[in-house]
């Protein structure tokens, strides 16, 4: 805002600058030509005083009157012989005007108390003085000043507000940025955690054990934890690489009819298992451009969400159809709906929509790896939720 009101102040002061040379300059040309012309006529001659010089082009009229100053030896004589104001001959106030004037030394200068600038001319045998009024001109500067400021103040109280707004609006995602960070960094921690205290548990009872037949069984423990560590760490590097930029997709022509119906295959036993039966409805023969690793990676994520958080006894369901230039695939289960605000979180770091599901419910990871995995191959992953079901939404353009 300080950078602001300096643009305006020397904007401002430049216009008001210009403005008022341009107005002082009109009336120096007023002065020049009525000094010039030949306008003061004597009584005796019988001749008119000349029109007064127009200024603008006819539209506006400066007042002005013109004088000569004769000097015969020790008497002073003063003529007024021309312009637009009436009953100065023998006046006071022209008295005290020319007293004022011929005590300045210079050719040009103003007479602030009656609101004049004069001109001043030696022609040997007199002095020939023109006057013109100033009130026109300083009451257009005072005008000029008072609409600037009122422009200028309007003006940054409106850059003051479209400012905060813009600050806000820039740094909100910073804001957002950072409690990210610490959220992530407080889950990762949290989740690391677990599997490094059994893992140190088990190792601590294994040194310790002095029966055979146990620390088999903490091996095993050490093994699985171990395992779960390191898929939390390939989760975390996956995101990584995606907030670095770094590509590590190949992108080749894939059917994902026939990725979709491999992942549905593999997924059947485990839903069978699960008590939650896996029905599916592919069209067949969509190809579309990108990592057929990554987009069965996507496809597996939201199989095992629909089949781990649906309803007992309730079946799952996944189609993928053709719209337009584009590959629908969606993912459906029964389950309690998801509230709104919680359904705009699905896709961040580490987040369940409920918290009771415990440790073995997954990293929350899954979803946004697949909202990565989406926007590297410029589709779109979106979730719904209503009383009848949840539904994941992947659209992804087809090979032209």
């Amino acid at each position: 805002m300080l950078l602001v009101t300096a643009v305006l102040a020397a904007v401002f002061i430049s216009v008001y600058t210009s403005s008022q040379h341009s107005i002082r300059q009109a009336s120096r040309d007023v002065l020049e030509r009525v000094i010039s012309e030949d306008s003061a006529i004597s009584k005796s001659d019988g001749r008119q005083p000349s029109a007064p010089p127009e200024i603008g082009g006819g539209h506006v009229q400066l007042p002005y009157f013109t004088v000569e100053v004769w000097n015969v030896g020790s008497v002073q004589s003063v003529f007024v012989t021309g312009g637009t104001y009436s009953n100065l001959e023998d006046s006071d106030a022209l008295k005290e005007i020319l007293s004022e004037c011929l005590t300045q030394t210079g050719d040009s200068g103003t007479i602030s108390d009656y609101h004049l600038r004069y001109l001043r001319r030696d022609n040997g045998f007199f002095l020939r003085i023109a006057f013109v009024d100033m009130s026109v001109e300083q009451e257009t500067l005072k005008n000029l000043m008072a609409s600037y400021l009122q422009i200028g103040l309007a003006a940054l109280v409106l850059l003051l507000g479209v400012s905060c707004l813009l600050a806000y609006w820039v740094t909100k995602p910073v804001e957002t940025a950072w409690a990210r960070q610490r959220q992530f960094l407080s889950d990762a921690s949290h989740e690391l955690k677990t599997p490094l205290t059994v893992i140190l548990s088990n190792a601590e009872l294994l040194e310790a054990a002095q029966l055979p037949e146990r620390p088999a069984r903490w091996v095993d423990n050490i093994g699985s934890e171990s395992q779960r560590m390191k898929t939390l760490v390939e989760e975390m590097l996956t995101l990584a690489r995606a907030d670095n930029m770094v590509r590590t997709s190949v992108y080749t022509e894939v059917n994902l009819s026939d990725v979709a119906t491999d992942c549905a295959l593999s997924f059947e036993p485990v839903a069978f298992e699960a008590g939650k039966p896996l029905s599916y409805e592919i069209t067949d023969g969509l190809t579309v451009i990108g990592d057929a690793e990554k987009l069965r990676q996507v496809i597996s994520v939201l199989l095992d969400n629909a089949i781990k958080y649906g309803r007992d006894k309730r079946p799952v369901s996944l189609t993928l159809r053709r719209n337009e230039r584009h590959a629908c695939l969606q993912i459906s289960n029964e389950c309690d709906p998801i509230p709104q605000e919680q359904l705009n979180r699905l896709f961040e770091r580490f987040y369940r929509a409920d918290a009771s599901r415990g440790e073995k419910s997954g990293f929350g990871l899954g979803l946004p790896i697949a909202s990565t995995i989406a926007s590297e191959h410029r589709a779109t992953l979106r979730a719904e939720s209503d009383a009848a079901s949840t539904r994941f939404l992947f659209t992804i353009p087809l090979k032209k």
